[in-house]
């Protein structure tokens, strides 16, 4: 499993639909998941500390898991299969320990509700549908980090989930 850090949610371009952005801590790999509006949503209003008058659904889940005293241990993605991402919640409460099947979706909005819930990405996903960006562009005065920026972004605003299929 490769440790990644969520960069955020944005909207792919003309369908207007959401991915979340993952990104390898360790190195130059980017992965996109298409996910509902509802996630995204739940997703970007966690990353940005609004508070929703009533709970939403990831919030209520994540109330219940501290009144129980279970813990969110990890979000592992884990398969792309047909062009569908499969994740688990990877939870604990005291000596006990389980594994939950969970859209990766899911799993990231409620790792984004909590503090320090590491994400990880199965090398076979980030083979499959990641995303690389030029390493040796960084910190060369030739490249226009803001240029390479603008150019990922158009490219999350032409590609589509078929492109990840084999």
């Amino acid at each position: 499993m490769i440790e990644l850090e969520l960069v955020g949610v944005r909207v792919e371009l003309p369908a207007n639909q959401p991915i979340v952005l993952l990104k390898e801590k360790q190195g130059d790999r980017y992965l996109p998941i298409w996910i509902g509006a509802v996630e995204a949503t739940a997703i970007a209003f966690a990353l940005q500390g609004v508070q929703t008058p009533r709970p939403l659904t990831h919030d209520l889940f994540v109330a219940v898991m501290g009144e129980t005293g279970i813990t969110l241990d990890a979000v592992h993605v884990t398969d792309l299969r047909d062009g569908t991402f499969f994740a688990e919640l990877h939870l604990s409460q005291g000596e006990h320990s389980w594994v939950v099947s969970s859209r990766p979706s899911d799993a990231i909005a409620l790792a984004s509700r909590l503090d320090e819930v590491p994400i990880y990405g199965a090398e076979n996903v980030l083979d499959e549908a990641g995303l690389e960006i030029d390493p040796d562009a960084e910190g060369d005065p030739n490249v226009d980090p803001d240029e390479e920026l603008r150019q990922f972004r158009r490219f999350l605003e032409s590609v589509t989930p078929e492109d990840f299929k084999d």
